[in-house]
């Protein structure tokens, strides 16, 4: 009795569980055509990975104002060694669906996206606070 309710027991899983495996699969077509885009993307943001110098810079002078003199430069060396490593990683593991179904890694995706509106909320100005009118003492 024991054996028929073991048997009868896995008999019931293996039911359930084949229907979770049915999954419908991607053409072949559109997966080699996502590893043909991930693989140029990484090729291409290694070889571009440069002019994020020039791109930090400019968008952090006209974000930040005159600090962006200094601090663009040093954030689009960083960028520049981020784009260049994410595109080796592309580049190298093009085969590979991570992340998220051959998304890119590293947004935007390429170096010359990017250049339109501000991503820095404005400073905000120092608000002055109205003066309090005198009290005469003598009143």
């Amino acid at each position: 009795m024991r054996t028929k309710v073991t048997v009868l027991s896995l008999l019931l899983v293996m039911l359930f569980a084949t229907s979770s495996f049915a999954m419908e699969g991607q053409q072949p077509e559109a997966i080699a055509e996502k590893m043909a885009f991930k693989l140029v993307r990484g090729v291409t943001n290694v070889a571009t990975s440069v002019v994020e110098i020039p791109k930090q810079s400019y968008l952090t002078v006209r974000d930040r104002g005159a600090v962006g003199y200094v601090v663009g430069p040093l954030k689009g060396m960083g960028m520049a060694v981020y784009r260049l490593f994410t595109g080796l990683t592309e580049t190298v593991f093009f085969a590979v669906p991570q992340p998220g179904y051959y998304d890119s890694m590293i947004q935007p995706e390429y170096v010359w996206q990017g250049w339109g509106a501000k991503r820095v909320e404005p400073r905000a100005e120092p608000v002055d606070e109205p003066a309090e009118p005198a009290v005469n003492k003598g009143e």
